[in-house]
């Protein structure tokens, strides 16, 4: 994929989710809710400020990140599906 998002957005593909849970029951996919947990792709080259200056994000390609349940939009590109979203919808960075 070669997309470069602009500014302060970010392009992440979804982590999958397990399929069973710590019992060792098998989760339908029906009851799967979409996973709030993604690995960064790409990265825009920052914020402009007020003055001018462009401040860098503080996220880069390859950190997990957890964000909000209904953050971002969600795109397919090269048969895959993910979503981009400002820096400012991350909630954190899994470490």
């Amino acid at each position: 994929m070669n997309i470069r998002p602009l500014h302060d957005r970010v392009i992440i593909k979804r982590v999958e989710e397990e399929t069973t849970s710590a019992g060792g029951i098998i989760i339908p996919d029906a009851a799967k809710e979409k996973p709030a947990k993604g690995t960064i792709v790409a990265v825009g080259n920052g914020v402009v400020l007020d003055n001018g200056d462009v401040r860098a994000l503080e996220v880069k390609v390859g950190d997990v990140v957890i964000f909000g349940k209904f953050s971002g939009t969600e795109f397919k590109a090269a048969g895959e599906e993910f979503l981009y979203m400002k820096e400012n919808e991350i909630i954190g960075v899994v470490e």
